[in-house]
């Protein structure tokens, strides 16, 4: 019994591939007929790995023991036929945990040593260090062994409350949040700091991220799961346990780590199977879900239409089982809806701009190139058809016309020289404004700013200097790139004018997009660096891994900004090396034609039968490259507002893109829709 969710996913994966089928097509066609020059071909080769690498993240963030697990379990993997995550009384997952699909890598759960926060390293740093992890192979044929090994995220160990302040689990001035002291002294921390299981689950194959973070203390501990995964997620679901409501430290996980404005952030009241009351009437108990769901939207800040009451349990029972009436009484179908409908508007949305943003480029790119090469073959034929019926000498002239235009033309050189010069200088120093080094500058200037006031609580106003500062660093970068593209379209149009070139200049890329980045990392850092967390600022070592953190996260963006800016700069900078290349061949053609029409009179009109067949060619490839730009656009546009995904794109790559997809993964008991 397939969820919604599901079969939006797999949608969702047969849109990519044949979006990125279309997408090869067109490239190789280019390619063949030499117009793909290396930036071009560089664009369309990170698309494409962007249509196949796409992922959607799901994050569920709840306290401890609200069916988070058994939601999990009842959304993705009923298929197994059995629990997947652990989720029975008295075990729960006691680290975040990842599930997706890598295929470079091996079949297995990783494991991240809960000592490793004494290192200082963050979660990014350590994903580049394989040897921090601890690796257990899972058996993809057999779902038991798949979940048995999954309990290992369910282990504790004890350590004295020194050891577990040094590794968060302690806060003295909120004793209320401790952890219970042991009979010996000690106390109960999680074994792991985070786990990742890499497994070949058709939905995780097609792009699923899934992730698991357990409870406050968790969260609180780790301030990178606030800081980096969770905002980083799709789509977010919060369950709360309908019997409860909003408890006290339900409120504070909302309030200070996930926030109620975010569109991708929905609620679930779990549990809704335990209000069942023998002593009360169908209808008073959906009175009272009703009005728990009113006060939980009030509390929480939210619209009512995005808390959903429902009994996870009771759905991976109907799901196991196949009863479909029984599912819908759960209410899951629902809150999978909201999900599809979120995964099919934002993601989609996202591609098909950067497909979009891909062929308009290509088109002009090819439109300007075919162009120019059909102007050549015009002035050939005229020049040619001016020749028929004169001597030798005639010809001679024309030679020696050539000659002198292509030298002419080659006085260019000195000119694209000079205008190469003041573009890199300019693009030099756009760059400048966006590179590692200045940013390393600015994160230290930071650090040292927050260690100058007591117990660190400047940390806020120091670091919200440092956002004003790179922003504007990323403003001056945008200054300079629009003058860098104002200097190339003035010199490109004096070219075009003086030596007859088709060069033209692209809009710039947006790097305000970059800013509205930068905007949302200074509104998630802030929450943890209020007064609620002047003790963890203040202790040894933690501004330090603040900064490592904040780094790895501003690096991205710094460096994805300099990227699309250098990206544009070769773009702009590529077509004078085509053209040129084409205006030289160009004038080698002609002067061998002329030189066999001198030798043999009747070469003549072979040659201009020959410059009207590669005309007829150009026209024809600029026939089929419009087609196929049509074409990927028709695959990636394809979706409907239904949530029909089925592009009309051909059929026997879809019907064996969705056997694919329909194939049961060795082991896991499908069961039958319906």
């Amino acid at each position: 019994m397939k969820s919604s969710l599901a079969g939006h996913l797999e949608a969702h994966g047969s849109w990519r591939a044949r979006a990125a089928s279309s997408l090869d097509e067109l490239r190789n066609y280019l390619a063949e007929h030499d117009l793909l020059d290396a930036s071009a071909a560089a664009q369309a080769d990170s698309l494409r790995q962007r249509l196949a690498s796409d992922k959607f993240v799901v994050a569920f963030v709840a306290e401890f023991s609200r069916g988070k697990s058994e939601l999990i379990n009842a959304i993705f993997f009923a298929d197994a036929g059995r629990r997947v995550l652990p989720a029975t009384p008295g075990r729960t997952t006691m680290c975040p945990v990842e599930l997706a699909w890598d295929a470079q890598q091996p079949t297995q759960l990783a494991l991240l040593p809960i000592q490793t926060r004494l290192e200082g390293l963050s979660l990014a740093d350590l994903r580049q260090q394989p040897a921090a992890w601890t690796q257990r192979a899972l058996d993809e044929a057999s779902p038991e062994q798949l979940a048995d090994a999954l309990t290992e995220v369910t282990r504790t160990r004890t350590v004295s409350i020194a050891e577990a302040r040094a590794l968060g689990f302690w806060n003295d001035a909120h004793p209320q949040d401790n952890p219970r002291l042991l009979a010996d002294g000690r106390v109960e921390v999680p074994a792991w700091r985070h786990a990742v299981i890499n497994y070949p689950h058709p939905l995780l194959k097609r792009g699923l991220v899934v992730l698991d973070t357990p409870g406050l203390n968790a969260i609180g501990a780790e301030p990178e799961l606030t800081l980096g995964l969770l905002p980083q997620a799709h789509a977010t679901v919060f369950i709360l346990a309908a019997d409860a409501g909003v408890t006290r430290s339900d409120l504070e996980v909302w309030r200070d780590h996930l926030g109620g404005a975010a569109g991708g952030h929905y609620v679930v009241l779990n549990k809704i199977d335990t209000l069942a009351d023998p002593l009360a009437s169908e209808q008073q108990v959906r009175a009272h879900i009703d009005r728990q769901v009113r006060e939980t939207a009030e509390v929480l800040g939210i619209d009512g239409s995005r808390v959903f009451p429902l009994s996870a349990r009771d759905a991976l029972a109907a799901r196991v089982i196949g009863d479909e009436a029984a599912l819908q009484d759960s209410r899951l179908p629902m809150l999978e809806r909201a999900l599809a409908a979120q995964l099919q508007g934002e993601r989609r949305e996202l591609l098909c701009a950067a497909v979009r943003e891909l062929l308009d480029a290509l088109r002009g790119h090819v439109v300007r190139s075919l162009g120019d090469r059909r102007r050549q073959l015009a002035e050939q034929m005229l020049e040619l058809r001016g020749l028929r019926g004169k001597s030798s000498a005639k010809v001679r002239q024309v030679l020696d016309r050539v000659d002198r235009e292509t030298a002419e033309f080659e006085a260019c050189t000195t000119q694209l020289q000079a205008v190469r010069s003041v573009h890199a200088r300019m693009l030099k120093g756009a760059l400048t404004a966006l590179s590692s080094d200045r940013l390393r500058d600015e994160l230290a200037r930071m650090q040292a700013d927050a260690r100058a006031t007591l117990f660190a609580l400047g940390a806020r106003k120091a670091f919200q200097a440092l956002c004003q500062r790179l922003r504007a660093h990323l403003l001056e970068a945008r200054r300079q790139g629009l003058e860098l593209r104002e200097m190339l379209a003035a010199s490109y149009q004096r070219l075009n004018s003086d030596y007859g070139f088709g060069l033209a200049v692209d809009a710039g890329p947006d790097l305000g997009r970059f800013i509205g980045e930068l905007d949302m990392i200074e509104r998630s850092y802030e929450r943890y660096l209020g007064l609620s967390q002047a003790l963890r600022l203040s202790e040894p070592g933690f501004i330090e891994q603040f900064r490592r953190m904040l780094l790895s996260k501003l690096r991205v963006v710094f460096e994805n900004a300099s990227g699309e800016l250098d990206m544009w700069s070769r773009n702009a900078s590529a077509q004078v090396d085509v053209q040129l290349r084409e205006r030289r061949r160009a004038f080698r053609r002609r002067r061998e034609a002329l030189e066999r029409i001198q030798v043999a009179a009747g070469e003549l009109e072979a040659r201009l039968a020959e410059l009207k067949a590669q005309d007829e060619r150009l026209h024809q490839t600029e026939s089929r490259v419009v087609a196929l730009v049509d074409d990927v656009w028709a695959c990636a546009d394809a979706a409907d507002a239904g949530g029909d995904m089925t592009p009309p794109c051909d059929e026997d790559a879809d019907a064996g893109a969705v056997a694919s997809i329909d194939a049961p993964l060795p082991g896991l008991r499908l069961v039958a829709a319906g």
